[in-house]
């Protein structure tokens, strides 16, 4: 049975809600199947008819009841026996969505999204408090980045919080800081990089940004992994900046939490 999706979001309830293109209809005890990848556990979750003539169906399946762990979920349709991997024309991308999505205080974050060949996938990880970046660069000389609080539980509002940016290298080395804006789920920091070299031991070293915020029990790691683009140390690449003839660049590390790189 041929079965497509040309809507797929999960809502701030922690909803997945579909809109499918089927061949048949949805009969009673039709399932909607997910399958982790790597350990083959499934889910079931059983769906209503959707009536004799229909050839679109909509459906919303809570998703916390499942006990889904972190990993990669591929969704499938079974019905009268045979299994049918779900295909989608959906992109599942909506950066809108997910910034709302990431208000909320969550201990895990749900994404539908379209596989690279074409299927309906869901993506689960730890949803922890960051600071997810949106933008970096340099500018007379100071290091300035801007963003969004993500899991804090924040409002989006026009509220001022107290904050202020932390570099450090390594544990527990040497740490820089300068004082941050945040406006409800916003930040903008800027930091002199001067400073960051001459703090630097040999003019060599890797720093790691944190963000500071009164009102939160723990400092945010810098990170971006709110979008869909992941692997940002081999896919996003910034300019570098001589300072005292020393190079200084941002980049990622392998799990997209932002670093500032000296003498590299």
């Amino acid at each position: 049975m041929g079965v497509v999706v040309s809507d797929a979001e999960v809502t701030l309830a922690d909803v997945l809600s579909l809109r499918l293109a089927i061949e048949e209809p949805l009969v009673d005890g039709a399932r909607l199947v997910l399958r982790q990848r790597g350990t083959g556990q499934e889910r079931h979750v059983t769906l209503g008819a959707s009536g004799s003539r229909t050839r679109d169906a909509s459906v919303a399946v809570s998703l916390t009841p499942l006990d889904l762990g972190p990993g990669r979920w591929d969704a499938y349709l079974e019905q009268d026996g045979p299994r049918t991997r779900i295909q989608s024309v959906d992109p599942g991308f909506s950066l809108d969505r997910l910034d709302a999505y990431a208000l909320g205080r969550r201990t895990l974050a749900y994404r539908a999204y379209r596989t690279r060949n074409g299927y309906l996938a869901l993506k689960i990880d730890q949803a922890e408090p960051a600071a997810d970046v949106r933008a970096v660069w340099f500018r007379e000389g100071r290091f300035e980045v801007t963003g969004l609080l993500a899991y804090t539980g924040f409002v989006d509002d026009d509220q001022h919080h107290p904050a202020t940016l932390a570099l450090r290298q390594g544990d527990p080395g040497a740490t820089v800081r300068s004082s941050a804006t945040v406006q409800g789920v916003r930040f903008h920091a800027a930091l002199s990089l001067c400073d960051v070299v001459a703090a630097t031991p040999g003019a060599q070293g890797t720093w790691q940004p944190y963000l500071e915020v009164d009102g939160l029990e723990r400092v945010l790691s810098l990170s971006a992994r709110l979008d869909d683009v992941e692997g940002k140390r081999r896919r996003v690449h910034y300019p570098r900046a001589l300072v005292d003839g020393v190079p200084i660049r941002p980049s990622f590390t392998s799990g997209d939490d932002l670093l500032l790189e000296v003498g590299v």
